[in-house]
């Protein structure tokens, strides 16, 4: 049991701890940690997200995952965390996205609709009867500004990113993201790095494992790759002894 000084900020989203810390969103953290890691990578040529989907089941259909969600044609989010959080928020981003084409009649920024998704994150760690959204997203696009790559915490802090892991293991990735990333990269060189990075980490044996999106500064759209695309770049991952 608690002290009932500590049991109230402990448990309530409203009240700080003495340290000024709120424990509610340090524990929506946590869930982040124990997703799903994903990687994203900018470069001058554009910007790749690379997920991992497990097969949690011999009885799986892995069509019927997603874990990179195509939000406008030039933007996509990956989550890390609680997924069930994380369809709410890609739902929010895609009528924040169209509402936005709809009245100006043109693409959303990448920022713009970051910063919309981490308003509405940042809403529920503020009031009481409610919890933080357990999940982290990367939001990736190209946009008037160029390739964008942004990351958002439970916490409704968002962050530009050359490179970043979110998820398990994502040190591990962010490590070897230090010692192997240029921002002078072609795109086949980008996603090859994110994926790289993501092995790094995490064994993929198949296509099946992972999924990839990309989107190139000249042609300014979101494209998922195939499974025979996902498969030729597994092929080219180093076998692990």
């Amino acid at each position: 049991m608690f002290p009932p000084a500590m049991a109230g900020y402990d448990r309530a989203i409203t009240i700080f701890s003495p340290e000024g810390k709120i424990y509610q969103v340090e524990y929506a953290g946590e869930a982040v940690k124990r997703g799903w890691p994903t990687v994203g990578v900018k470069c001058r040529s554009g910007v790749v997200l690379v997920a991992e989907k497990r097969k949690i089941s011999a009885l799986f259909d892995p069509s019927s995952l997603e874990k990179i969600y195509l939000v406008d044609e030039h933007v996509a989010a990956s989550p890390s965390g609680l997924l069930a959080d994380a369809r709410i928020l890609i739902d929010y981003a895609r009528d924040v996205a169209l509402s936005h084409r709809f009245i100006y009649d043109e693409p959303i920024d990448i920022e713009l609709l970051t910063k919309a998704v981490c308003n509405l994150k940042q809403q529920y760690t503020q009031f009481g009867g409610t919890r933080p959204f357990g999940v982290a997203l990367l939001v990736a696009g190209v946009d008037r500004h160029g390739a964008r790559l942004f990351q958002t915490d439970p916490s409704g802090v968002y962050i530009g990113y050359f490179a970043t892991a979110i998820g398990a293991d994502s040190g591990t990735i962010s490590e070897f993201l230090e010692k192997n990333y240029k921002f002078d990269l072609g795109m086949g060189e980008c996603v090859e790095l994110a994926v790289k990075a993501l092995a790094s980490a995490v064994e993929i044996t198949e296509s099946g494992n992972i999924e990839v999106a990309y989107a190139t500064v000249e042609e300014k759209k979101m494209k998922k790759m195939t499974q025979e695309e996902v498969a030729a770049l597994v092929a080219k991952l180093p076998k692990k002894s």
